[in-house]
């Protein structure tokens, strides 16, 4: 790790519906300056600056971040779709942990379209061409997006080899609302019961409602990490601390163990909490409060077991028992998560981050997990990369 990566600063505006929200590069600077003024920092004081998108052209960091300011430094634009976030924020980490600045600042920002994912470039081989080859000898259903095709087959994996229910996954959606509530950036704020996902509209007959998949969303988010004398020299907050943190990226099982929820990134999100866990001299008996990527419900119960929140196959069971929310083990996105918060693409790692340093901070008002002190983060972006944060409380 190098040196020790303090976050000084965080922000976020409120996430919005494709179509209602400010341009990207309005969206990003809003952000930047949140997290500066959090941070009681100049941006004149940022030696690199790490920008994550993934609809937008080249240099869409920089039209972002030069509305804050134009200090000749180091922009560097970031894309490893969703979890573009959260790698601006590991480059930024690793630039200071490393000595190479004293002073980082990771930002990311999505300007979506409304509808289901899908490529851009359609003259050239998708990055996806693998996965699909996967997924087609794994399924057999048509008309089903593709994002919802790979993480509800990765649920029915589950589903017909533990005997997990339907309901298990309204249950998660459900629980995601009543924490959104108490978030006033989410983007949905209603609550819904569980009944009420399962009435929604079907996706996918017998895996997926409407409900349990998380909407296209706008928005922008921020943070600045710094070393320890940087803090002190200008006096800024070390409350919170990095303490370990990985990426990791697919290994031969995605594609060798023919089960879709090798594909969607077990193994990735499995590997990099290990990695986090022993760098750290924790396990996840120590965490107090976890934001993981719960794009579908279905990978968000996926997560429980690939954290290492729960057994293997004990998911459902820790979800009945309500060891994912406020009086059970682990309060798990209590944001509102992707789910109810939305998901920015570039925004969601970093959004994520602020959440867990207010948490650590003791400032998440109405959505404080009582007793923080280390809190778990898990962004995922299939094609594939994986990075688990370790956040402390100093």
């Amino acid at each position: 790790m190098g040196r020790d990566v303090y976050v000084a600063g965080v922000g976020m505006i409120p996430f919005a519906k494709p179509g209602s929200s400010e341009h990207y590069h309005v969206m990003g600077a809003q952000a930047i300056r949140i997290a500066l003024q959090d941070a009681h920092l100049d941006y004149d004081k940022v030696q690199q600056v790490y920008a994550g998108y993934v609809y937008g052209d080249s240099c869409a960091g920089q039209r972002a971040v030069y509305e804050v300011g134009m200090t000749g430094v180091p922009v560097i634009n970031v894309n490893n779709n969703c979890s573009t976030g959260s790698t601006a924020l590991f480059l930024a980490r690793q630039a200071v942990a490393s000595g190479a600045v004293d002073c980082a600042l990771a930002v990311g920002f999505e300007q979506m379209q409304a509808g289901a994912l899908g490529s851009v470039f359609l003259d050239r081989p998708t990055p996806f061409d693998r996965f699909q080859e996967e997924a087609d000898a794994l399924l057999q259903v048509e008309g089903v997006p593709l994002a919802l095709r790979y993480f509800g087959g990765a649920g029915l994996a589950h589903m017909q080899q533990y005997g997990t229910q339907l309901s298990t996954f309204a249950k998660i959606r459900a629980k995601a609302s009543r924490h959104a509530a108490n978030n006033p950036l989410a983007l949905f704020k209603k609550v819904v019961t569980e009944q009420e996902v399962m009435d929604a509209p079907v996706m996918w007959p017998g895996v997926m409602t409407r409900l349990m998949a998380c909407p296209p969303t706008c928005g922008g988010a921020a943070a600045i990490v710094c070393s320890e004398e940087f803090a002190m020299r200008h006096g800024l907050d070390r409350s919170v601390r990095i303490k370990a943190q990985s990426m990791t990226t697919d290994y031969p099982s995605t594609f060798e163990k023919h089960d879709m929820r090798q594909v969607v990134g077990v193994d990735m999100t499995r590997e990099g909490a290990r990695q986090v866990y022993e760098a750290a001299g924790v396990g996840p008996q120590d965490i107090q409060v976890v934001e993981l990527h719960d794009c579908f419900a279905h990978n968000e119960l996926l997560t429980y077991e690939g954290l290492g929140l729960c057994p293997e196959g004990g998911a459902e069971k820790f979800v009945i028992d309500g060891d994912n929310t406020y009086g059970g083990r682990f309060v798990t996105n209590p944001s509102g998560g992707l789910l109810s918060k939305g998901h920015p693409l570039g925004a969601t790692g970093l959004a994520q981050c602020t959440e867990l340093v207010q948490q650590l901070r003791g400032t998440a008002e109405r959505r404080q997990v009582d007793g923080a002190r280390l809190a778990l983060q898990h962004n995922l972006g299939l094609g594939g990369a994986c990075v688990v944060t370790l956040y402390e409380r100093v």
